[in-house]
C-alpha cells in the first residue's frame, strides 16, 4: 500500500501543494461523472434554502457597541493590580535563578580544578551529581513558573466571570444593545464617537472592584 502511495500522481501532488490545491485535483480528477454523482446525492440548493426564513434583523433596530478588550486589560486597575502580582512571583524566580545559577558555576570550577586530584570514579560520581542538580533545578523552575501561570489565570477568569462579564451585561441591558463587538481590530470613523464603550467599561469594572489577590502557586 505505501509503494502505491509513493507512486500515485495524487499523493505527490498533495505533498508539495498542500491541502486546498489537493482537493481541487482530487475534484477534476473525479471528472463530469463524478461531479454528477455528488449533485444526485441530495437536495439542490434551492430545495435545502426552502428551510431558511425571510426573516432578518433590521438595521434600523439594531444598537451596536464596540469594547476593546486589549485596552480593558491594561488599563483597567484591577487588571494592572493582577498584572503586577504576577510579576512579582516572576521577579522572585528570576532572582532565585540567578542565585542558583551562581551556585552551578561556582561548583562547576570547583569540579574542574580537582580534575587532577580525584579519582576517575570519585570524579564521574561528582559530575554526574552535579548534572542531577542542573536537571533538577530547571525541572522545578519550569513547574513553578507554569504554577504562576496557572494561578494568574485563574484568578482572571474569577475577574472575568464575577465582575467583567456583568458589568458588560448591565451595559448591554442599559444601552438596549443588539450587539457588543471586541473591536480590537476595529477601526471607527469620525462620527462613531458613541460605538466604543470601552472606557465605560473600564470606568465602571474600576467602581466595582480594584483587587482580586491571586492565589499562592504551588513552591511559593
Amino acid at each position: 500500500m505505501a509503494n502505491k502511495n509513493q507512486n500515485n500522481p495524487a499523493v505527490k501532488k498533495y505533498v508539495k501543494t498542500g491541502i486546498i490545491a489537493a482537493i481541487v485535483i482530487a475534484v477534476a480528477a473525479l471528472g463530469v461523472w463524478g461531479i454528477s454523482a455528488i449533485r444526485g446525492g441530495g437536495a439542490t440548493v434551492e430545495e435545502a434554502l426552502e428551510t431558511v426564513s425571510t426573516d432578518a434583523a433590521n438595521a434600523a433596530d439594531l444598537r451596536i457597541a464596540v469594547i476593546r478588550m486589549d485596552a480593558i486589560q491594561t488599563d483597567a486597575a484591577v487588571l494592572k493590580d493582577l498584572a503586577k502580582q504576577r510579576e512579582a512571583y516572576e521577579q522572585e524566580l528570576r532572582d532565585e535563578l540567578e542565585a542558583k545559577q551562581k551556585e552551578l558555576e561556582a561548583e562547576k570550577a570547583e569540579i574542574e580544578k580537582s580534575q587532577d586530584v580525584l579519582s576517575r570514579d570519585a570524579l564521574q560520581r561528582r559530575v554526574v551529581d552535579y548534572q542531577n542538580r542542573v536537571t533538577e533545578l530547571q525541572r522545578e523552575l519550569t513547574e513553578r513558573a507554569q504554577s504562576v501561570e496557572i494561578a494568574f489565570q485563574q484568578a482572571l477568569n474569577k475577574i472575568q466571570n464575577e465582575h467583567l462579564n456583568p458589568i458588560i451585561e448591565g451595559i448591554i441591558a442599559k444601552k438596549n444593545l443588539s450587539m457588543v463587538i471586541d473591536g480590537r481590530f476595529t477601526r471607527l470613523g469620525a462620527n462613531a464617537g458613541n460605538l466604543d464603550i470601552t472606557n465605560e467599561v473600564i470606568s465602571a469594572l474600576d467602581k466595582k472592584v480594584s483587587k482580586v489577590k491571586m492565589d499562592t502557586p504551588q513552591g511559593f
